[in-house]
C-alpha cells in the first residue's frame, strides 16, 4: 500500500500515454525482469511492514471476512484502493479464487512488483487519488467492495472526504468500502498513547537487531536492485520533496465522514492498539 501525491504525475509513473483504453490495464510492463524475484520482494516488503503492524495478517483477514458476508457470489468484483505491490489483492485471490480484482495506485515501484506478482490475475492500473477523475479507467462502477490499508493517512482531510463518497458511488448497493489505518480512539486517548510508544519502541529494537527492515532501509535496497532502481529513481521523482506530514483521525472523524459520504451503517470492523478497520454498507 502506498500514499498518493502530485496531481498530474500518474501518466509519469507509469511511463506510458494518458491514452489508455477505460477499464484496460496499463500496457506496458516497466519491469519485464521482475517476474524471477518478485515472491522475495513480496516476502521482504510483508516483513518490513510486519514490523510496523505485527497483527497485520489479521486485520487483512477480518477485512476479506467482511467481504464474505457480504457477497452472494464467488466472483466478487473487489477495487483494491492504494493497492501497492498487492498485499490485499493476493489474499483475496487466496480466499476467492475467481474474484475480478482491481489494483489502482501511483508508486511505480510497488506497481511493478504489484504486476510481476498477479499476472493476468487482476487489473492494475496506475490512478492518482488525489484527483477526482482517477476512477475514470475503472472497468466496473458496482464493485461488491473496496478495500484499503495503511495509505489514506496520506490524503488531506478534505481529499479524504471527498475520496469517500466517489468510493460510494462505485458500490453496488450494499456493497461494502474497509479502511484498515492508524485510527486512534478518541476516548482512550491515554492508552492509545501508552500503546503507540510502546509499539515504537518495540519496532525500533527489531530494526536495531536487523530482524525486520525500516521502511528506509526497505527502499534502499530496492533503489540498489538493477531492475527495481529505475522505478524507484521514477518514485522520487514523483514525490520530489517527500510526502505530505501523515494525517490520523479517530475512527469517529472516517464515521463521519463516511456517513455524510451518504453509506447507510459505519462502525468500527476491527481495532489492534491504535489501528482499526471502519466498514461502511452503501
Amino acid at each position: 500500500m502506498t500514499p498518493y501525491i502530485s496531481e498530474g504525475v500518474a501518466e509519469a509513473a507509469a511511463g506510458c500515454p494518458a491514452t489508455i483504453t477505460e477499464g484496460s490495464a496499463d500496457p506496458a510492463d516497466p519491469a519485464p525482469g521482475l517476474a524471477a524475484t518478485a515472491a522475495a520482494w513480496q516476502v521482504s516488503w510483508d516483513r518490513q511492514q510486519e514490523g510496523f503492524m505485527p497483527d497485520r495478517e489479521e486485520r487483512l483477514a477480518a477485512m476479506l471476512d467482511a467481504v464474505e458476508a457480504v457477497v452472494d457470489t464467488d466472483s466478487p468484483r473487489l477495487l483494491d484502493l492504494a493497492g501497492g505491490t498487492g498485499t490485499i489483492t493476493l489474499r483475496a485471490l487466496a480466499r476467492f479464487p475467481r474474484a475480478r480484482v482491481t489494483l489502482v495506485d501511483l508508486d511505480p515501484a510497488l506497481l511493478a512488483l504489484a504486476r510481476a506478482s498477479l499476472g493476468d490475475r487482476a487489473v492494475v492500473l496506475t490512478a492518482d487519488l488525489t484527483r477526482p477523475d482517477w476512477s475514470d479507467r475503472l472497468p466496473h462502477r458496482d464493485y461488491d467492495a473496496a478495500l484499503t490499508a495503511t495509505a489514506l493517512h496520506w490524503l488531506p482531510a478534505e481529499r479524504l472526504t471527498a475520496l469517500y463518497g466517489e468510493l460510494r458511488d462505485l458500490l453496488r448497493p450494499g456493497g461494502l468500502c474497509v479502511n484498515a489505518d492508524h485510527m486512534p480512539d478518541d476516548a482512550l486517548k491515554t492508552l492509545t498513547d501508552r500503546l503507540t510508544a510502546r509499539a515504537r519502541e518495540r519496532r525500533a529494537a527489531r530494526h536495531a537487531t536487523g530482524a525486520a527492515l525500516s521502511w528506509s532501509d526497505w527502499w534502499a535496497r530496492a533503489g540498489a536492485d538493477p531492475v527495481l532502481g529505475p522505478l524507484v529513481r521514477r518514485r522520487h521523482e514523483i514525490y520530489p520533496t517527500g510526502h505530505s506530514p501523515e494525517w490520523n483521525p479517530p475512527v469517529s472523524w472516517h464515521l463521519g465522514a463516511l456517513t455524510a459520504a451518504g453509506f447507510t451503517e459505519a462502525g468500527t470492523l476491527w481495532r489492534g492498539g491504535a489501528d482499526a478497520a471502519v466498514a461502511a454498507l452503501r
